[in-house]
């Protein structure tokens, strides 16, 4: 719910059972992953004609191609032969999609092309075994892809638009990317990205970088917003912004880095990272690197913790305890929209 919409009640964490259990794993990919938008990575990867992009949605692979029609669309990346993986995760350019199994060969519309050696008895009809589509949609140069989505893209993103209407994201350039990984479920990660009560004690150097005393967290409708006024030298501009159901953007000088948190089994999750800078310029790879460096340094400083938390839940050592009205607002919201997916 809104932040306004918060009272002086003590909520609880949600049962570990919620982050550990096999089944609600496969309800989440279901209910949560395959109805919601997922942020695939820079529109600009696949400007041009011939250009993919594939990503993996909570076990379920993608890939986003642009025709030599100039139209961008959206497939599983799944052969409709056998099951093989058509491309590889990341970018690259193809002509024919050609699977590396048995080398069925598909259109960039999706149309099958060939299904050499296959024979006559009965002969394949090409039209019958096209790729298997999935949406796609942009936004302010930030490509999204869905399986199964329950609404379009902007009624998701909810009041995320006029958050950010006045940040020149489209001047922003992607530079850079890199995807981490830990032994952890991705709401392990997610709880402790939506609040800032742990910085004191995982961030010691963050924490020193920014007037604690005044770090808010408040949520709205579709995001949640922390903030937090920046000491001198701090490469974050005091502001980090959680997406539903499970991308960020958080603000440099410049530029901007977003992420997708994306589990790959119920007890690991990979983050995929892009980065986007104003200034793309030699003479500003130093503050670019620091940045890119400065980020994954903090992050890999919370799986840490969050690794150790989801070992705890494994062992049935942990029962839920209260949520911060001050600082957990945000972790309060994101649980509830999670029961309310799981819910039906």
């Amino acid at each position: 719910m809104p932040d306004d919409a918060f009272a002086s009640v003590q909520y609880l964490n949600l049962d570990p059972g919620y982050y550990v259990r096999e089944d609600i794993w496969q309800r989440e990919r279901r209910e949560i992953f395959a109805r919601t938008w997922q942020f695939m990575g820079p529109a600009s990867s696949v400007a041009e004609p011939g250009r993919y992009l594939a990503i993996d949605i909570a076990g379920t692979p993608v890939f986003a191609l642009r025709g030599r029609d100039g139209v961008l669309r959206g497939f599983r990346n799944v052969c409709r032969h056998r099951g093989a993986k058509l491309l590889a995760d990341g970018t690259g350019s193809c002509g024919l999609v050609v699977c590396p199994y048995h080398k069925w060969s598909f259109a960039d519309t999706g149309r099958l092309v060939q299904a050499p050696w296959y024979g006559r008895d009965p002969a394949i009809v090409p039209e019958d075994w096209p790729l298997e589509p999935v949406y796609l949609s942009e936004w302010r140069g930030l490509l999204f892809a869905a399986l199964d989505p329950v609404q379009d893209l902007l009624s998701q993103l909810g009041a995320l638009p006029a958050e950010l209407s006045g940040e020149p994201m489209e001047s922003y350039v992607a530079t850079d990317s890199a995807t981490v990984s830990f032994d952890a479920n991705w709401k392990v990660y997610t709880d402790n990205f939506v609040e800032g009560y742990h910085i004191p004690g995982t961030h010691p150097s963050f924490f020193a970088a920014i007037d604690f005393e005044a770090f808010e967290t408040t949520a709205h409708d579709g995001f949640v917003r922390m903030t937090a006024p920046p000491r001198e030298g701090l490469f974050y501009r005091g502001k980090w912004l959680w997406m539903w159901p499970n991308w960020t953007l958080s603000l440099f000088e410049g530029g901007m880095n977003v992420s997708r948190i994306n589990p790959t089994s119920v007890h690991r999750t990979d983050q995929h990272y892009s980065f986007f800078f104003a200034d793309t310029s030699e003479g500003g790879a130093r503050a670019r690197a620091r940045s890119v460096e400065g980020t994954l340094a903090v992050v890999r400083e919370d799986y840490q913790v969050c690794v150790e938390t989801h070992g705890n839940y494994v062992a049935g050592a942990y029962t839920p305890g209260p949520l911060s009205g001050r600082h957990e607002k945000g972790v309060r919201y994101f649980q509830e929209r999670v029961a309310a997916a799981l819910a039906g």
